[in-house]
C-alpha cells in the first residue's frame, strides 16, 4: 500500500528534475551533442591523415643520409655509419699544424676556405678525414693521398748509401700525459711514437708531440692467447667475433685522434696469427692508407702476408728493447739493434715509455753520429 501511494509522488519528482537538466542545457540532449562531437574529432583526423599523409602529426623530421666511405670493404661499408666522404671543420685543438702540413683547396662546413699550400690551423688535410658515428676518421683522398704519406716524418736527408739506419718507436703513451710531455721533449724528434687510445688528454698529447715534429701510430689492442687474464684494454679485437663487431672496434680506435701514420699492434698473439679474423682488419688499412708496424712479439703473426695482399705500407720491429727495464740492459739491446742494422742496412726496436727507458734512449741517441749510424723515423723503414 505504501509503495502504491508513493510512487506518483517519485513519478513527479523525476519529471521536474529532467526538466530542469533541459532548461541549464537550452533544451538540447547532452549525451547526443557528446557523440555527435566525437564522430567529428574522428572526421577531422581521419581527413587530415588522408590529405597530407603525415602520421608523424606534423612534427618535424629530419633526413640524414648514410653511405659508405668506399666501395672495397663490404663488411666496413655496412658497419660505417658516416656520410660517405663528407668534408668536416677539424678542431684546431684536435688537429693542430704538423710541421710542414700543408692543406689542399676546400671548403669546410663552416664555410671558410682553406687556401692550397698555406699551413692551416688544422694541420690535418681535411681531405684525409671522414666522419664517421665514432667520430673522424682517416682515410685516402680521391686524389689518391694517404695518411700514411701525408703524416709520416720526412728524412732530414736522404740516408747515405751504405750507412745503417736504426728506428726507435716509443709504445704505451697517452695514458700519462706528464710522462708523455716529458718524453715527448727529452727524445729526437726522429724517434716515433705510439699511443695507447685511452688517454684523457690524448688529442692534446698527440698534437704536442706531432707540434715538436714527431711521426706518431695509434696502438690497437689485439687478443692475446690468455685473454682475458692478460687483456690489452677496452675495444680489444678478438678471434670469432663477426667481422662487423670487429670493424665497430677498429673505427672507434680509429678515432681517437687524428695525424698518425699508422697503427702498431698492442699484443695480438692469438689475432695475429687468425687469418679469418685479422684479414678484414687489414683491408680496411689498406683502404683507409694506412701503415702497420708489427711490434714484433708473435713469430706466428701473419701481417707481412696480408698486409702485402693489401699494399698495407708495413715492417717489423726486430726487437724489443727495454724487456728489462734496466739501463744496462737496455744500452746492450740498443747494441744489438745497430748490429742488426749494420747487417741488413736497417733495424727497428720497439721501447715502453718508462722513466729509465725514455732516458736511456735519449742519451744512446747523442751518440749515433760518432758510429756512422742515422736515426730514422719508423716510416722511412716500411716497405
Amino acid at each position: 500500500m505504501a509503495d502504491d501511494l508513493s510512487a506518483p509522488l517519485q513519478s513527479r519528482t523525476r519529471r521536474r528534475r529532467e526538466a530542469q537538466v533541459r532548461r541549464a542545457s537550452g533544451g538540447l540532449p547532452l549525451a547526443r551533442l557528446g557523440a555527435a562531437l566525437i564522430v567529428v574529432i574522428l572526421a577531422v583526423t581521419g581527413g587530415w591523415l588522408i590529405v597530407f599523409d603525415d602520421p608523424g602529426g606534423g612534427r618535424p623530421v629530419a633526413e640524414a643520409p648514410i653511405g659508405t666511405p668506399h666501395d672495397g670493404n663490404s663488411v666496413a661499408g655496412q658497419v660505417a655509419a658516416a656520410p660517405g666522404r663528407a668534408t668536416i671543420t677539424p678542431d684546431p685543438q684536435q688537429y693542430p699544424v704538423a710541421p710542414g702540413a700543408a692543406a689542399t683547396a676546400t671548403t669546410p662546413a663552416s664555410g671558410s676556405v682553406i687556401e692550397p699550400g698555406i699551413d692551416n690551423p688544422f694541420g690535418i688535410d681535411p681531405d684525409l678525414v671522414e666522419e664517421s658515428e665514432h667520430g673522424p676518421l682517416p682515410r685516402s683522398s680521391a686524389a689518391g693521398n694517404t695518411p700514411f704519406a701525408a703524416y709520416k716524418r720526412p728524412l732530414d736527408a736522404p740516408l747515405a748509401a751504405g750507412r745503417p739506419a736504426v728506428a726507435v718507436v716509443v709504445v704505451g703513451l697517452g695514458i700519462n700525459e706528464a710522462g708523455s710531455v716529458e718524453a715527448i721533449d727529452r727524445l729526437p724528434d726522429a724517434v716515433s711514437l705510439a699511443f695507447a687510445p685511452y688517454g684523457r688528454a690524448l688529442e692534446d698529447v698527440a698534437a704536442t708531440a706531432r707540434r715538436a715534429g714527431h711521426e706518431i701510430f695509434l696502438e690497437i689492442p689485439l687478443e692475446p692467447f690468455d685473454y682475458p687474464d692478460n687483456d690489452p684494454g677496452p675495444q680489444t679485437l678478438l678471434t670469432g667475433a663477426e667481422p662487423r663487431a670487429n670493424l665497430d672496434k677498429l673505427f672507434w680506435l680509429l678515432s681517437r685522434f687524428g695525424g698518425y701514420a699508422g697503427v702498431v699492434n698492442n699484443m695480438g698473439a692469438r689475432f695475429t696469427a687468425s687469418g679469418v679474423d685479422f684479414a678484414p682488419v687489414m683491408e680496411e688499412l689498406g683502404l683507409r692508407g694506412l701503415g702497420y708496424l708489427d711490434d714484433g712479439s708473435s713469430n706466428r703473426s701473419l701481417s707481412a702476408q696480408l698486409a702485402a695482399a693489401n699494399k698495407v705500407p708495413f715492417s717489423r720491429a726486430d726487437m724489443t728493447l727495454d724487456a728489462n727495464p734496466d739501463s744496462a740492459a737496455i744500452l746492450s739491446a740498443l747494441a744489438d739493434l745497430e748490429a742488426r742494422a749494420r747487417q741488413s742496412g736497417g733495424a727497428i726496436g720497439v721501447i715502453s715509455a718508462l722513466p729509465v727507458s725514455i732516458r736511456t734512449v735519449s742519451e744512446w741517441a747523442q751518440t749515433l753520429e760518432a758510429k756512422n749510424i742515422t736515426l730514422v723515423p719508423a716510416s722511412a723503414l716500411m716497405k
